[in-house]
């Protein structure tokens, strides 16, 4: 069964700094999952590198039901380029089938906690995440840096 994958976790440089999140233990799975790579900033028309973004006035949700905006640190609205972005991640799931998803933790676009978002609590689903959620694919949010040894057991619970 084919796996949406944010590209930064299997060590591809297209995080915005032009770095990547490889984490080890995904990489060790690897060869067991049909992966399909997406990096919805870039599949959106942004460049890597590109400053960093911020989810203003809400999280994810609102950004596609249109009450939030995506702002960069140089000011820059790119809330279409996160739109878009998350619909091309989207059209990548239904053309392969793909029902579940291993996303980045924090990020504006892939996160399903993200803190680069306004609302009451400080967190909130990144735009990528919210759509894929509306859409019903399963996530499973990875942490570069934490433990991620079950990975191939939480897609089987999903």
């Amino acid at each position: 069964m084919p796996v949406l994958i944010s590209s930064c976790l299997l060590g591809i440089e297209c995080r915005y700094d032009g770095g990547h999140s490889r984490a080890e233990e995904i990489i060790e799975v690897a060869e067991k999952i049909q992966f399909i790579p997406i990096c919805p900033e870039q599949l959106g028309g942004l460049s890597t590198p590109r400053a960093p973004s911020c989810i203003v006035k809400g999280d994810g949700e609102g950004v596609l039901s249109g009450h939030a905006r995506v702002i960069n640190s140089l000011g820059k609205d790119v809330t279409e380029a996160f739109i878009k972005g998350a619909q091309e991640s989207l059209k990548l799931a239904r053309l392969t089938g793909a029902t579940k998803a291993i996303l980045k933790n924090k990020s504006p676009s892939c996160g399903l906690n993200t803190p680069y978002c306004e609302t009451d609590t400080g967190y909130g689903l990144g735009v990528t995440a919210a759509l894929l959620l509306t859409a019903g694919i399963k996530i499973i949010e990875i942490n570069p840096e934490g433990k991620n040894k079950d990975v191939i057991e939480k897609l089987r619970l999903l």
